[in-house]
């Protein structure tokens, strides 16, 4: 990593230039494979969002009255940037969180790619005017200054989720990404400088969830916030809009049920599914981490899931291959420990993993891979999210019973179904309480809508539906 990206962290991105923050808080940026210090980052307070905000407002006047065409030049700009600085995200990613450097380039960097075709995509084909048969105008009009607030987990994902839909548009925003994944965020401001972002257009602010997150989400100048994160801050951040009745936008915690039915091919289905529920360690809000299981293929099921958590491989960033890396820091591995404790206390059958680092890992915040079968969906360990790689199994004997168990959760983030029938698969895709049904492996795909239901969240993110929320729709009666 060149030393001028993480000189960067002690400053922030504000109406186009990289400027001293007001505050003097600072904390360290910490690699969770090695436990040492990269870096050390500028924490903001009030007073440097609201320069931010300042600077985002000037923009806005001008910006929004860019045209789509010059938005679409200004995209691929970014597109032939981020290109060139691929390989960078995807080492600031194996640095700052973990990630194994195949599934940082794979999934974690690619996103910034994919997801930008997505909304040139939309963009493309937005309506900005619209004449309806009865005489009026319908026209789709930026929001205005938006504040982003994003996590650790995906750094890159839902930074680009919040980021591109606002140039796209025609808004301006203020980023507060996480304080704990910061490289990132620095280069991705980078690549817009460079990009020619026009100066406002784009701000930076790192902080603490609280305070600079709080601060977005109260600021009478900010017409919409996205949020990305738990569920618990999701609702912080509502109740700190609500005075000034902004827009806010939330994409939050999961539990998601991943229903196996004895009709499909268990030793594939199964395997995959544990493999998916593992991936990024466990640290994906829509992992399927509750596998709902038909009682007359159970015990089969329990052991091809077994097996396949003991021969999940557990291993170092900066090597290259399919394993899994670290959680992102020490409080996230001592909540998950604590949870695969209450998992034993509350009388589930541990089949594999447990409490304690895996062989080899006597530093670094590696967990085992961990699965317990015989659970209960009242349990804790059914119910919480606990965002590491642990798998509960539940067993159920008949569809009705299926569903009952997959929709009993304050979550609806995402849920799977593995069967070998295509009428139970589209019947199931209608019940299941969820802002996406995966069938047989079917994965997500860039341009596509994300979010969720209930506890899980608001609005989406990604594609069409993406644009959506940063826009302001108004009528136009009587223009001839």
């Amino acid at each position: 990593m060149e030393s001028s990206v993480l000189d960067k962290l002690l400053k922030f991105y504000i109406k186009g230039e990289w400027v001293d923050p007001l505050s003097d808080d600072r904390m360290p940026v910490l690699n969770p494979a090695s436990v040492q210090q990269v870096g050390e980052v500028a924490l903001g307070g009030e007073a440097d969002v609201d320069r931010a905000v300042a600077a985002a407002a000037a923009a806005f006047d001008q910006f929004s009255l860019s045209s789509k065409a010059e938005r679409l030049d200004l995209l691929a700009r970014i597109r032939a940037v981020t290109e060139r600085r691929f390989e960078e995200l995807a080492q600031a990613m194996r640095l700052e969180m973990g990630a194994p450097i195949k599934m940082a380039r794979e999934a974690q960097a690619d996103a910034a790619i994919g997801h930008l075709d997505g909304f040139v995509a939309a963009l493309e084909k937005l309506e900005e005017q619209e004449r309806f048969e009865n005489g009026e105008v319908l026209l789709r009009e930026p929001i205005g200054v938006c504040g982003l607030i994003t996590p650790w987990n995906w750094p890159m994902n839902q930074v680009v989720l919040k980021v591109l839909p606002v140039i796209a548009t025609g808004c301006t925003c203020v980023l507060k990404p996480s304080e704990h994944t910061p490289v990132s965020a620095m280069i991705y401001a980078e690549i817009l400088d460079e990009a020619g972002v026009p100066a406002g257009v784009f701000n930076l602010v790192n902080g603490v969830g609280p305070v600079v997150g709080g601060a977005l989400s109260r600021h009478p100048d900010v017409q919409m916030v996205s949020f990305t994160g738990s569920t618990r801050a999701g609702t912080a951040v509502t109740r700190d809009a609500a005075d000034s009745v902004k827009r806010v936008t939330l994409e939050l915690g999961g539990k998601s049920p991943n229903l196996v039915f004895a009709d499909c091919d268990l030793e594939e289905r199964v395997t995959q599914s544990v493999a998916e529920c593992m991936f990024n360690s466990g640290q994906s809000c829509d992992a399927p981490t509750r596998l709902l299981v038909e009682r007359s293929c159970y015990d089969e099921v329990v052991e091809i899931a077994r097996r396949a958590a003991e021969a999940t491989a557990v291993g170092n960033p900066e090597e290259e291959g399919d394993h899994i890396g670290p959680l992102f820091d020490q409080i996230q591995f001592d909540r998950v420990q604590n949870m695969i404790q209450v998992g034993i206390d509350e009388g589930a059958n541990l089949i594999a993993g447990g409490i304690g680092r895996p062989k080899g890992f006597e530093t670094g915040w590696f967990i085992r891979p961990t699965i317990f079968a015989e659970v209960k969906n009242t349990m804790r360990v059914a119910r919480e999210e606990i965002f590491g790689p642990v798998l509960v199994i539940i067993p159920f004997d008949n569809e009705e019973e299926a569903v009952e168990i997959a929709n009993d959760t304050p979550y609806g983030l995402a849920a799977y179904v593995q069967t070998g029938s295509a009428e139970r698969a589209a019947r199931l895709s209608r019940l299941l309480r969820a802002g996406a049904v995966h069938i047989n492996g079917g994965a997500y795909e860039y341009g596509s809508p994300f979010g969720g239901y209930k506890a899980s969240g608001n609005g989406r993110e990604g594609g069409d539906m993406g644009l959506e929320d940063f826009l302001e729709t108004k009528m136009v009666h009587g223009l001839a």
